[in-house]
């Protein structure tokens, strides 16, 4: 349905303390920005080693789909199978997906090998259509021995009332993790899209404890991978991660911990003691572990303090892109003296509940802006001309060359992101840069993504 957007108030923009928690704008007609700044399906399969992706839809949706591919330079993991029109009416569907794949993985193994591991992507039409799925997939597989199949599924029309295809992607991921004997003292990190920084909180604790943390992302071999059913603890950040962390506990016994992407002190060390507590450490450990939180909250602090002194009364602008915790880092960032005046983001994760709070009562008057209303095609891409943005949205919406191009924390976390982000705020102010180049490639160009 075709909606006026010209000649009336704008619905993308309200004070925060007119704004309901925790969707303050409502779901309807969606515009798509230039800048997309975060990862999508195609990125995260690709961090699983020796995988080939193969998507099954139309050519409209394969378009976003292959691009990233193509940008990412991997296009030698990527195949399509393409649903014509005719297909919906006149084609067994069942045969198609199996035929198509076959085809693909003999080409493949023709050429120079077959993948490790295969992430089948049908589409909402195949929901449609009510194609048996169970038995391609059980085809495959006898087809195919050697190659785990991981079931995926492009289909945001059910991400409102169903996992999203993120969710989804990243449980059946995991879900090519065999039953296997646990090695003591070995935790994962699971779903996440950036190799984690070796000096984030957690991961310090962990060599430090002697623990052993495995990531996929920074592994090349599909074996490497499958060494990470046999830890005895599983770690995760990204918020989307919950579905495979909670599967993974069902099937293989793995415990998990929840590591949110906090930035407040009292938060980060919270959640910190909550790993403490997982780690089976004697009390010297302990107490060594806890000195050493202590010392790392004291140079964060020293950090931002630094940072405060270059950056002064400067606005400063972030968005959802940048963290998935953004209402807990404008109050960290508003207790610490900055001055945050716009908020770019949707809708906020429930956990979020006393920061929106807090924010309502101490930053009630800080704009919040929608990223995905229609008016913001058209509301000017401007502000102080001095502006530091964090995040891509930010920045393009701001129409600012300051800016700290990160997306999802950048791999670190605790007390050490909050470190580098001082480093990178101060950073941006003193060295500006254009926002053409980098929005000019989806996930824009950011050297954590391509």
């Amino acid at each position: 349905m075709l909606q006026r957007i010209h000649g009336r108030p704008s619905r993308a923009c309200l004070l925060l303390r007119d704004a309901s928690f925790p969707a303050p704008f409502p779901h309807e007609l969606e515009y798509s920005p230039a800048c997309r700044g975060t990862w999508n399906i195609v990125h995260t399969g690709m961090t699983l080693p020796e995988s080939h992706q193969i998507f099954a839809c139309a050519s409209g949706c394969l378009r976003g789909v292959v691009l990233t591919a193509a940008e990412m330079g991997l296009m030698e993991r990527f195949s399509s199978i393409e649903l014509k029109e005719r297909d919906l009416v006149q084609t067994d569907n069942e045969q198609l997906l199996i035929q198509g794949v076959t085809d693909i993985l003999q080409k493949l193994q023709h050429l120079h090998k077959l993948p490790r591991a295969v992430l089948l992507f049908p589409a909402c039409v195949h929901h449609f259509l009510g194609c048996d799925l169970r038995y391609v997939y059980k085809t495959l597989r006898e087809r195919f021995p050697a190659i785990g199949f991981a079931e995926c599924f492009m289909d945001p029309i059910r991400q409102t009332k169903s996992l999203t295809p993120e969710e989804r992607l990243r449980r059946a991921i995991f879900r090519l993790l065999p039953p296997q004997g646990k090695a003591p003292r070995t935790a994962n990190i699971i779903g996440s899209n950036l190799k984690t920084d070796e000096w984030s909180d957690f991961a310090r604790l962990l060599q430090q404890s002697g623990w052993v943390l495995r990531d996929m992302t920074r592994y090349d071999s599909y074996d490497e991978f499958l060494k990470m059913g046999g830890s005895c603890l599983n770690l995760y950040t990204n918020p989307f991660s919950l579905p495979a962390v909670r599967d993974l506990k069902k099937r293989l016994g793995q415990d998990f911990l929840y590591l949110p992407q906090v930035w407040r002190a009292a938060d980060i060390e919270a959640t910190l003691q909550s790993l403490l507590a997982c780690l089976d450490l004697t009390m010297a450990q302990r107490t060594a572990a806890e000195q050493e939180i202590q010392s790392w909250q004291r140079q964060a602090g020293q950090a931002l303090q630094a940072a405060k002194r270059v950056i002064g009364t400067r606005p400063l602008a972030l968005d959802l892109t940048f963290t998935f915790r953004p209402l807990n880092l404008a109050r960290l960032l508003i207790e610490h003296g900055f001055n945050v005046t716009r908020l770019y983001s949707d809708a906020f994760l429930r956990e979020e509940r006393d920061d929106f709070c807090w924010l309502q009562q101490h930053a009630g008057t800080l704009e919040l802006f929608a990223t995905k209303n229609p008016d913001m095609r058209i509301l000017p891409r401007s502000s102080s001309p001095d502006t530091l943005a964090l995040g891509q949205k930010a920045a393009y919406f701001c129409d600012t060359p300051y800016f700290v191009n990160y997306v999802e924390g950048g791999g670190s976390w605790g007390f050490a992101a909050v470190t580098e982000l001082a480093r990178l705020m101060t950073d941006a102010c003193r060295h500006p840069q254009a926002i053409r180049p980098a929005v000019s490639r989806k996930g824009w160009g950011g050297p954590s993504i391509l």
